[in-house]
């Protein structure tokens, strides 16, 4: 009884800690936009390039975010049965 009781708790804390991994990306894209606009309104004639630059760059930061959120939801409902069954 014990031994669940551990497991759930882990599985618990861990997918806290992982879905913490959200915050990151969402202030990095928030820094990029406006850097991207900063530079737009230095050189509105680059606004192309700049703009498709800071979407690809969102999109990368945006994968670690989506890579958190899925492994706490391994962690919610995956893992507790994965470890119990192995008791």
């Amino acid at each position: 009884m014990l031994e669940k009781a551990i497991i759930l708790a882990g599985c618990a804390v861990g997918a806290g800690l992982s879905l913490i991994a959200g915050i990151g990306p969402g202030i990095g894209e928030g820094y990029a936009v406006g850097q991207a606009c900063s530079a737009i309104g230095r050189q509105p004639e680059c606004k192309g390039s700049v703009t498709s630059t800071m979407l690809l760059g969102c999109a990368v930061a945006e994968t670690t975010g989506i890579y958190g959120f899925v492994t706490g939801l391994l962690l919610l409902f995956v893992a507790p049965r994965m470890f119990i069954g192995m008791l």
